[in-house]
C-alpha cells in the first residue's frame, strides 16, 4: 500500500530458496491458522537469513559507506542477510505467500493478511531481549498481535500529516477540511495518497465531522459508512491535481506549484524544507491516519535461529536508531533516542510524546469482522476497498 518512503537510491539483493521446516512450541487459535510458536533457545545461527524489507530498511553500505547496521550482525552471528526489497505492501504479501523468505517488515496494511493468511508465526518476545526496551504503545496492537498473541516486533512508526505551500494556501490550514471540502480554496492543487488504504482517510474525516454515521475506527466500516467514505472520495477527486505514491513525483509537484496541499509524511516535508521549499505540515486536529511497521518471522523458516537474531538486532538501540534516522521516522526503542546523530530526531519525529499518537489510527488491515469490536454487523473486507479503489480511479 505504500510507495517507497525512503529518499536515497537502495539496492536490492538476491535471497536463496528455503526448505520447510517445522518448530515446536504453542500455537494461536481464533479463527488464526495453526501455526507453531518457537520455543527456542535461539542457538547458533544456520549461516543466512533471508529478508523482504522495505527500501532503507536493512543497509550494508552499499548505498553509503556510512550506513551500515548489516556488516556488524553478519560477523557476529554468522547469518549473512539476503536482502530483497519491495515497494508496496501488496508486493509483500504476495512474495511471502510464494515463500521462501525468512522475515518481513510488515506494514500494518499487510500484517494481518500475513497472520491469518498463515503465512507468519507467533513470534516468543521472551526470545527477542530488545523487545523490552520498544515503547509500550506500540506492542500488542491490532495489526502485530491476535487474541493476546505476539506476532512480530515493532520497528518505526509515523503520521500521515497534511502539507501545504506557505506561499499560496493562506491562512495556515489547521484541518483537513481543506482537502475534503467541495469548496476547497485548493481546488485542483489537492494531492492525494494513491491506494486504497486512502479510504481510511476519508474515514477518518466523517468521523470527524458526521458522528450519526457512528465511524469509530476508520479501518472497521460497514456498508453504510464504507459507502459514505466512498462518496466523499468520489467528491474529493474534482479537487484532485494529482494523486501520488512515488515521493520524488510529489516533491515535484510541491515545488513547481502544481500541488499546493495533500497528505505527506515528515520524512518528505524535512526534504523539501532542506531544498528551501515554502512548505509546512501539520497534524491536523481531527488527528490522522500512520503507519507502524513490525519485523515478522515466516511460518515455515529453516533458519529460524538467524531470524530471531535478526529482529532482536534490528530492534536493538543502535540499528534502531541508525534505521530511524536514515530513513526518516520514529524509532521504536526507546533507548535509540539518546543515539541519533541529530539530538532533536525524536522531538521532530514525536517518537517519545505518547500523547501525540493517540489520534493517529495506524493502518490496518480491513476484514469482515469488525476491527472496532461489533458483532451485530459485517464490515467491508480489504479485498472490496481495492475493488472501489480502482473504480474511483479508473
Amino acid at each position: 500500500m505504500r510507495g517507497t518512503r525512503l529518499l536515497f537510491a537502495v539496492a536490492a539483493g538476491t535471497a536463496a530458496a528455503l526448505v520447510v521446516a517445522g518448530c515446536g512450541g504453542s500455537s494461536s487459535s481464533g479463527g488464526v491458522p495453526d501455526v507453531p510458536m518457537y520455543e527456542g533457545p535461539v542457538g547458533a545461527g544456520e549461516g543466512q537469513v533471508n529478508v523482504l524489507a522495505w527500501p532503507g530498511y536493512v543497509e550494508n553500505g552499499s548505498t553509503d559507506p556510512a550506513v551500515d547496521w548489516v556488516t556488524g550482525f553478519e560477523e557476529e552471528t554468522g547469518c549473512k542477510v539476503n536482502v530483497k526489497t519491495f515497494g508496496t505492501s501488496d508486493e509483500a504479501v504476495k512474495l511471502m505467500q510464494e515463500g521462501g523468505w525468512d522475515v518481513v517488515s510488515a506494514s500494518g496494511d499487510a500484517s494481518l493478511r500475513l497472520i491469518y493468511g498463515g503465512n507468519v508465526q507467533p513470534v516468543n518476545t521472551d526470545l527477542v531481549p530488545n523487545y523490552a526496551d520498544v515503547f509500550e504503545g506500540l506492542k500488542m496492537q491490532q495489526w502485530n498481535s491476535v487474541n493476546g498473541v505476539s506476532y512480530g516486533i515493532p520497528h518505526g512508526r509515523g503520521a500521515n500529516l497534511l502539507m501545504w505551500n506557505t506561499d499560496t494556501v493562506t491562512p495556515a490550514p489547521d484541518s483537513w477540511s481543506i482537502v475534503w471540502d467541495a469548496n476547497s480554496p485548493a481546488a485542483g492543487s489537492v494531492t492525494a495518497y494513491d491506494s486504497p488504504i486512502y479510504i481510511a482517510d476519508a474515514a477518518l474525516y466523517l468521523m470527524a465531522t458526521q458522528p450519526d454515521l457512528g465511524i469509530t475506527y476508520p479501518y472497521a466500516l460497514d456498508e453504510t459508512q464504507f459507502a459514505a467514505a466512498v462518496d466523499l472520495l468520489k467528491q474529493q477527486k474534482g479537487l484532485v491535481g494529482e494523486y501520488w505514491s512515488d515521493y520524488l513525483k510529489q516533491m515535484d509537484a510541491f515545488k513547481n506549484g502544481s500541488s499546493t496541499v495533500g497528505t505527506t509524511w515528515q520524512v518528505i516535508v524535512n526534504a523539501l524544507q532542506g531544498e528551501e521549499a515554502k512548505v509546512d505540515a501539520i497534524k491536523p486536529k481531527e488527528g490522522s491516519t500512520g503507519w507502524s511497521d513490525t519485523w515478522m518471522i515466516a511460518k515455515d523458516t529453516p533458519n529460524v535461529n538467524c531470524a530471531y537474531l535478526w529482529v532482536n538486532h534490528i530492534a536493538s538501540p543502535e540499528a534502531n536508531a541508525a534505521v530511524a534516522e536514515w530513513f526518516g521516522e520514529a524509532p521504536s526503542n526507546a533507548k535509540s533516542c539518546a543515539l541519533t546523530s541529530n539530538p532533536d530526531h525524536c522531538a521532530i519525529f514525536h517518537a517519545d510524546s505518547e500523547d501525540y499518537w493517540k489520534d493517529v489510527y495506524y493502518w490496518n488491515t480491513p476484514t469482515e469482522a469488525c476491527l472496532d469490536g461489533r458483532t451485530d454487523v459485517k464490515c467491508v473486507p480489504y479485498s472490496e476497498w481495492t475493488k472501489a479503489w480502482s473504480e474511483l480511479r479508473s
